[in-house]
C-alpha cells in the first residue's frame, strides 16, 4: 500500500512540475505559447481609417493599358539631360542584365536566351513611338521575351528609361 501512495504522490509532483514549468515557460520566453500569437487574435485592434483622396478615382495605369502605344506620349521632357542620367540609372538596374552594357542584347541574363533580347540601338527600336515602347516594358510582348515590368518599375522611372533609350540613337 505504501507504495501505491509513493506512486501516485511520485505523479503529482512530477504533473506540479511540468505544469509549473510550462506556465514559466509562457510567462518568461520571448516565445509564448499559441495564445500569445497575433493570429489568434487579430481583429483586437482597432481598425485604421484610410484617409480621403488616399484611393485614386481617376488616372493611373489603366488607361495606359487600354490606350492604343502610338497615341501615348510620355509626361516628362524626353530631351532633358538629368531624365535621361536618371533614365540610365534605370536602366544599368532593371534593363542591363538581359539587354547589356552595350544595349545590344548581350547582358549577362540576355546571352543566354535564343533569340537574344533587342539591340535597343537599332533603328526598329529608335524609330518606335514612344507610347509603344512604354507599354511593350509595362505589359512584355505578347510572344516575345521582354517580361512585364509594369509591377517592377514605376510609370516616372519607365518613361526615363524610354528617355535614356532614345537618346541612344541609331547603331552605325
Amino acid at each position: 500500500m505504501k507504495k501505491i501512495i509513493l506512486i501516485v504522490i511520485a505523479v503529482i509532483v512530477v504533473g506540479y512540475v511540468a505544469y509549473e514549468a510550462l506556465i514559466f515557460y509562457d510567462n518568461e520566453f520571448r516565445y509564448g505559447r499559441m495564445r500569445e500569437t497575433p493570429a489568434v487574435r487579430p481583429h483586437e485592434d482597432p481598425i485604421l481609417i484610410m484617409g480621403a483622396g488616399l484611393v485614386p478615382v481617376s488616372g493611373g495605369e489603366a488607361i495606359y493599358r487600354a490606350m492604343e502605344g502610338k497615341k501615348i506620349k510620355s509626361p516628362l521632357q524626353m530631351d532633358d539631360n538629368s531624365i535621361i542620367v536618371q533614365g540610365k540609372q534605370g536602366y544599368i538596374t532593371f534593363c542591363a542584365q538581359c539587354h547589356g552594357n552595350h544595349h545590344d542584347g548581350n547582358g549577362t541574363v540576355g546571352q543566354s536566351f535564343a533569340p537574344l533580347p533587342g539591340d535597343l540601338r537599332s533603328e526598329k527600336v529608335q524609330t518606335m513611338p514612344e507610347g509603344v515602347v512604354f507599354k511593350e516594358i509595362s505589359y512584355g510582348i505578347p510572344k516575345g521575351r521582354q517580361p512585364p515590368l509594369a509591377t517592377t518599375i514605376t510609370v516616372e522611372d519607365r518613361w526615363k528609361i524610354i528617355a535614356y533609350i532614345k537618346s541612344l540613337g541609331i547603331r552605325k
